[in-house]
């Protein structure tokens, strides 16, 4: 079964930085698109930032929601089939169960991805 374990969340002061991490097990073929979201009570999960094949080889392209550009950084260790999402300058409206999406081919001749999402990590920034 592939699974999708995440970590690194907690408890921050504003101003402050965390570093999230998502990995995958299991048997499968390849990942593409890889992608952080995060829902606040009350509110949507949305999308904060996502990382994915480049038009130039081995270039990826990374996109981010504006609230967060300039803070968080997405990124991917494709040897260790890892994501994390570096956050900094953390601020209170960051407050926020995060979830890693990976979409996911489970074999070689899979004609579609599959996705597939973390657990949730809470983050919580307050003074």
């Amino acid at each position: 079964q592939v699974q999708l374990v995440e970590s690194g969340g907690g408890l921050v002061q504003p101003g402050g930085s965390l570093r999230l991490s998502c990995a995958v097990s299991g048997s499968f073929f390849g990942i593409s698109d890889m992608a952080w979201y995060r829902q606040a009570p009350g509110q949507e999960r949305g999308l904060v930032a996502s990382i994915t094949p480049g038009r130039r080889n081995n270039y990826v392209s990374t996109n981010y929601v504006d609230s967060v550009k300039g803070r968080f950084t997405i990124s991917r260790d494709n040897a260790k089939n890892t994501m994390y999402l570096q956050m900094n300058n953390l601020k209170p409206e960051d407050t926020a169960v995060y979830f890693c999406n990976f979409q996911i081919f489970r074999g070689r001749w899979s004609l579609t991805s599959e996705s597939y999402w973390g657990q949730g990590t809470q983050v919580t920034v307050s003074s």
